[in-house]
């Protein structure tokens, strides 16, 4: 394999391993929450 294959599967890992942590974290709910409340906001109900 050459040095870029490497690297992208280096990153890959990375991400899954990132995501998979934010995840188990509960970062998804934080994340839909925050979302929500912006939303709310630019439309004037919260």
């Amino acid at each position: 394999m050459d040095r870029k294959m490497i690297i992208r599967i280096l990153v890959f890992v990375a991400a899954v391993g990132l995501i998979t942590a934010g995840l188990m974290d509960n970062g998804f709910a934080d994340v839909m929450n925050k979302a929500t409340r912006i939303c709310y906001e630019c439309i004037g109900i919260g």
